[in-house]
């Protein structure tokens, strides 16, 4: 357990925690009121107490934050004895702060010094996340900004819930009697939210969850009619379903999606090791997932994602080496590669789970702090296995608790990139999210973006609807 205590005001209290989790992963922290002495500290067993500097007001308004961060990472360096992969930067999107660097005109060489000097980020990670950049300002540059919008339904329903999921979803077992019910406050919400978006036809539609194929064929089929008889989908430049898990998908299925335009789908295996896969609660074989490839391939789709997660329970850099080769022969058109995060709803986090090849009980704390060089070796592992593949990195995000302090990156063949990925995480355009949940985005033309949240559990989707709906037509009406 760290203990840390600040030394005068507490402005930057988020950041300091942000820093503190990021070297010490898996290591509690708390806030003390004051200093401890050594016994004290002994007899609350932390491991380390860290007096947090007071901010340098002599500087510049605009400075005092990063020369505050700057100094908190110098200090906790020392103590840990490593320095981390993204230097002080504790956002989830480093790549906007450099398009925004871009935007305003300074060259790539400016960008590299700005963010060498501002955030301590140098060498493969400064150059992964200016070529993103780069990439996905080229990209953007064909899609309708601010002035656009984005569809996401959420169809929070899965066949079983992984040991390391912390998104709204509900296993189907003990949940099919409330499907029915969801489906009509979802076309309820829709039908009243697309309305306020005044005829303007969205450059992307995504339905996601949760596991949208967890629905039967004439559900989903629903579904599909529901929306496209709301928004012109045969003119959006990207319409993409999660097909998520293999042991959801059927060639039933696959039919109805594609009986309408459905452009990119996503089947994920997380990992080709069958143990990993019995130890996180997947339900499915890797035989389940060739199986379901090879029918979406039968149905003509020709624009499929896959996910990894890296740093599963029991995994190794051989392990990933190992599902890439097994990868390879079915050439995706997308792979977004994750660096495992556990989050506080995650079962991982509350619930020891069996570990194949080591014994004993594995938590989720543990696999957040082993060592960084074995989740910079998977990293790596993943990123030469996506380029030998054809594929480059086009968009990235980070997440609090990551294994190694790493990232999550997209790769994709040129021109299969994943549009809304890029949206999401830029936020240069508005998304009317609807579905328990999810949470809807206005980005104005000025800049300033406003949220909309809807609530997650089912009963509370239901009850609350003209709630939620009156906080979106707050935003855009």
């Amino acid at each position: 357990m760290i203990a840390y205590y600040f030394q005068g005001e507490e402005r930057f209290e988020y950041d300091v925690q942000g820093l503190i989790s990021s070297f010490f992963p898996g290591e509690g922290f708390k806030k003390l009121p004051r200093p401890l002495s050594e016994a004290e500290a002994k007899k609350e067993g932390f491991s380390l107490i860290y007096p947090v500097p007071l901010p340098n007001d002599a500087l510049p308004y605009e400075d005092i934050k990063n020369d505050f961060k700057r100094r908190v990472y110098d200090e906790l360096k020392l103590l840990a004895g490593r320095e981390l992969p993204w230097g002080c930067l504790t956002g989830i999107r480093p790549t906007k702060l450099i398009m925004e660097l871009l935007e305003a005109g300074k060259k790539p060489v400016e960008v590299a010094e700005h963010m060498r000097r501002v955030y301590y980020l140098d060498g493969e990670k400064l150059s992964l996340a200016i070529s993103i950049a780069q990439r996905e300002r080229q990209i953007l540059s064909s899609l309708s900004g601010p002035e656009g919008w984005s569809l996401y339904a959420g169809i929070p329903f899965c066949p079983s819930r992984c040991a390391y999921c912390s998104f709204t979803s509900y296993p189907m077992e003990g949940n099919e009697n409330k499907v029915e019910a969801y489906l009509a406050d979802l076309f309820y919400e829709l039908e009243q939210s697309v309305s306020l978006m005044k005829g303007v036809v969205p450059d992307t539609i995504y339905i996601g969850g949760g596991t949208p194929t967890a629905l039967s064929a004439e559900q989903l089929e629903r579904l599909l009619e529901k929306i496209c008889s709301l928004v012109p989908a045969e003119k959006v430049k990207e319409f993409t379903v999660e097909a998520g898990r293999p042991d959801s998908i059927t060639a039933e299925k696959l039919k109805v999606l594609k009986s309408y335009p459905v452009s990119r789908i996503s089947i994920n295996p997380q990992t080709l090791q069958q143990r990993t896969l019995d130890t996180i609660g997947r339900k499915h074989t890797v035989e389940d997932f060739l199986r379901a490839w090879d029918l979406a391939r039968e149905a003509g789709f020709d624009n499929i994602n896959m996910d990894l997660i890296l740093g599963l329970p029991g995994e190794s850099a051989a392990d990933v080496e190992d599902t890439l080769e097994k990868i390879k022969p079915l050439a995706p058109e997308s792979l977004t590669v994750h660096a495992l995060a556990i989050k506080r709803a995650a079962r991982l986090n509350q619930t020891p789970l069996p570990s194949p090849g080591r014994g004993g009980g594995w938590h989720g704390e543990a696999v957040t702090g082993e060592g960084d060089s074995q989740a910079s070796s998977m990293m790596s592992a993943a990123s030469q296995g996506a380029q030998s593949m054809g594929l480059f990195p086009y968009y990235l995000y980070r997440q609090k608790n990551m294994a190694g302090n790493l990232e999550n990156v997209g790769y994709a063949k040129p021109g299969k990139e994943g549009l809304y990925n890029i949206l999401i995480m830029e936020e240069k355009q508005s998304i009317l999210a609807v579905g328990a949940g999810n949470i809807s985005k206005a980005v104005y033309p000025d800049g300033r973006i406003e949220r909309a949240d809807n609530v997650k559990g089912l009963e509370e989707y239901h009850r609350r609807m003209e709630e939620m709906l009156e906080r979106k037509r707050r935003l855009w009406l």
